[in-house]
């Protein structure tokens, strides 16, 4: 089998027998559901609700804040009992709507209502997505409509569907493709009637061959849609590695992939276009893995959104009296947690949950210019050069070696002999450009 892929990358531990054979099981909303306004990329979304309201599921209580935002809705019915500030999983405090559910489960009118593709104009298609509230669920959040309505839409050629699941541990998407298959491809095809000239492609990585034989049976009912086997590495799954590994064509920080005819989304968002469209349904919920050796009973559940990762935990069955890291995310990209008392949102995946910390126990020692740094970046960096500019807070040089072709996936970080923590002083050189740009 051939097996696509990018140069250099990283071979992290997969973690993933701790949650491949777990089916999704469906979690009940907690009594009181927060709902942060900050969940995509680009402005925060405005509440439309006050305290005293009562609301429905499936009603919109934000809108979005701008061109590049996206509303959200309340996955439960309630009653809205404030909007204040919330501890969210960066660590930070923002302003949150709060809901105490009244466990009625009253949804607005039309939600779940079948309808067809056929019977929707191409308008109308890109309506149902942008009102439903998606975002990537798969990445930073960038709104959906906005990915899937480029200028240039009669000149993207590939619709690439992120199947990799490169992340260590996670397994929801694996899961969704297994699950869910019809429906992913009902979620493509409405993609593809938004852009006529393109045809998709399911990226699934090999050590994941039974989401490949079963993707592969369902998309033959259109043939538009082909499944291209990943080789196993990471960041396989990363944007930028993915259309590189299909298409080998190549993009940077100034590029968006439409720029090369291309539009990336992961199988969950993909899921949740399905739901839009076919059903009428905003995103309210997603699907999230609890996993990790701390965890009593690992698993992937559907999760409604505003309840909070320790609720999602304890009902998992709780961490292990020895856990000692809590991370919302997996290992590489993720954000280890100090409080789990922090809701899920849009893009949160999975909570993984560590006996030992690593990071903890192995203290940062000078670097031996190895250059193992430089065989593991994808974007063909220096790290070890970019982590001396930023240790001399030296960020005009940071620039000019590249830093803002970082992708912050973490794999310099992973392999560094020394543990120096290149993926965080990365992500602030990055914060220092923009400012220095601004400035300019």
């Amino acid at each position: 089998m051939k097996k696509n892929t990018f140069k250099r990358g990283v071979h992290p531990f997969g973690g993933k027998e701790f949650t491949k054979d777990c089916a999704i099981q469906p979690l009940e909303p907690q009594q009181v559901m927060v709902f942060p306004l900050g969940q995509n990329l680009g402005a925060p979304s405005k509440a439309v609700v006050q305290k005293g309201d009562r609301v429905l599921k499936g009603q919109m209580i934000a809108e979005a804040g701008g061109f590049i935002g996206a509303p959200i809705f309340s996955s439960v019915s309630g009653t809205v009992t404030g909007i204040e500030k919330r501890l969210v999983v960066n660590g930070s405090k923002a302003d949150c709507i709060i809901i105490e559910n009244d466990f009625l489960d009253e949804a607005v009118e039309g939600f779940g209502e079948e309808r067809k593709l056929e019977n929707l104009s191409r308008d109308d298609l890109a309506a149902a997505i942008k009102d439903a509230g998606i975002v990537g669920l798969g990445g930073a959040g960038f709104p959906t409509c906005v990915k899937l309505t480029p200028k240039n839409a009669e000149d993207i050629d590939y619709v690439i569907i992120n199947g990799a699941e490169c992340e260590p541990y996670l397994t929801s998407d694996y899961r969704l493709m297994l699950e869910k298959p019809e429906e992913i491809i009902l979620g493509i095809q409405a993609m593809l009637k938004l852009l006529p000239n393109a045809k998709a492609v399911i990226g699934i990585e090999v050590n994941k061959p039974e989401a490949i034989d079963v993707m592969e049976k369902v998309s033959k009912i259109d043939d538009r849609i082909s499944v291209c086997p990943l080789k196993t590495k990471y960041p396989q799954g990363g944007e930028r590695q993915l259309i590189y590994a299909v298409t080998k064509r190549r993009i940077n920080s100034k590029m968006l992939p439409a720029d090369k005819g291309c539009i990336v989304d992961n199988v969950g968002t993909v899921f949740a276009i399905y739901e839009a469209v076919y059903k009428n349904m905003p995103l309210i919920h997603n699907i999230f893995s609890v996993t990790g050796e701390g965890v009593n009973k690992p698993g992937n559940y559907d999760v409604p959104l505003g309840v909070s990762h320790a609720y999602i935990l304890e009902t998992a069955g709780g961490a292990k009296e020895n856990a000692v890291k809590f991370i919302s995310g997996g290992p590489m990209m993720g954000l280890a947690l100090g409080n789990l008392d922090v809701p899920v949102i849009k893009t949160s995946a999975a909570i993984l949950v560590y006996t030992h910390d690593e990071v903890a126990d192995s203290p940062e020692t000078p670097c031996i210019h190895c250059g193992r740094c430089v065989r593991a970046c994808p974007e063909l960096l220096v790290p070890q050069l970019m982590g001396r500019a930023m240790k001399n807070q030296d960020v005009e040089e940071f620039a000019k070696l590249g830093g803002m072709e970082c992708i912050e996936c973490g794999s310099c970080a992973y392999v560094c002999p020394a543990k120096i923590p290149l993926t965080q002083m990365f992500k602030l050189g990055r914060i220092k450009v923009r400012e220095m740009n601004a400035k300019k």
